[in-house]
């Protein structure tokens, strides 16, 4: 078996580390000449792809590909994937082809519930574009009769990326926006989510998510709780001090729910919540 992956950052490789004893060989591409050295000690072999044209290598070693993971954001030309090779994947006929979304799709609905059937209300432009690209990928699934799972994706945290981090770094906040909720996912689990999924191949949308939407200065100040420090006093969200993007982040409030991942894949989540996961992360720092 011999997995591709497109953008091999920090999702991809807890991938790989979950995977690698599955495969004999694994490829992944990179934008920077400067990560290929770090690909290589992962056990993946490195090619340069910036999504504008086709990378070198690239083309030849997606003929022998049995499984495609593709985790590169769309523009406004569409899935930089599709637009360089979709004829390369026709050719090869994976056996699976799974692709990294996020439940920034679902829009603001106000802190109420959604699942897969939820009809899609992108407010975002990064997001308008990932419904774009949802869409062409499950087009061509149809069209070429391949299996691709679409894996939607709340805030991803793990070992280097988590609100001790913040802690750390001087950064931690504390903002408070009244009946604002989040969903996370441990990178560990969407890894574990992904293993699940490609044993069973399909066409079919998946939310990878925690159990538990959570204010987000209710995980600040558990951090703060499990570090044995004061947290941070809290920031009113209108009078805080964010960039476009971040303030973005808060006109979008819902609950995910992750049930079809456990019913269909049947899969147990390691960190259900943000409590269990930075206990377990409280040992890294």
């Amino acid at each position: 078996m011999r997995l591709f992956i497109f953008g091999t950052g920090f999702s991809s490789k807890a991938f790989v580390e979950e995977v690698r004893d599955q495969f004999d060989w694994i490829g992944g591409t990179t934008r920077s000449s400067d990560k290929m050295e770090a690909l290589r000690t992962l056990g993946v072999e490195p090619f340069l792809f910036d999504g504008s044209s086709q990378g070198d290598g690239v083309a030849e070693a997606l003929k022998q590909a049995t499984h495609i993971l593709v985790s590169i954001a769309p523009n406004e030309a569409g899935d930089p994937v599709l637009n360089q090779y979709a004829n390369e994947i026709v050719g090869a006929k994976p056996r699976w082809i799974g692709y990294l979304s996020t439940v920034g799709v679902y829009g603001n609905h106000d802190g109420a519930w959604v699942d897969e059937e939820t009809p899609l209300n992108p407010v975002s432009k990064r997001s308008v574009q990932r419904v774009a690209a949802e869409e062409a990928w499950l087009a061509f699934a149809e069209q070429n009769d391949l299996p691709v799972q679409i894996f939607r994706l709340s805030g991803i945290y793990g070992p280097g990326r988590n609100a001790f981090e913040n802690f750390r770094k001087g950064t931690a906040r504390r903002l408070v926006k009244p009946g604002q909720v989040f969903n996370r996912i441990h990178v560990a689990d969407l890894a574990g989510a992904l293993k699940a999924a490609m044993t069973k191949p399909s066409t079919r949308v998946f939310n990878v998510t925690d159990d538990e939407p959570a204010p987000p200065q209710d995980v600040v100040a558990f951090a703060a709780e499990l570090l044995g420090v004061e947290a941070p006093p809290e920031i009113p969200f209108e009078t805080a001090d964010l960039t476009p993007m971040a303030r973005s982040f808060y006109g979008e409030n819902k609950r995910v729910s992750n049930q079809r991942v456990k019913d269909e894949l049947g899969f147990t989540f390691r960190y259900p919540d943000y409590r269990v996961a930075l206990k377990a992360l409280l040992e890294t720092v």
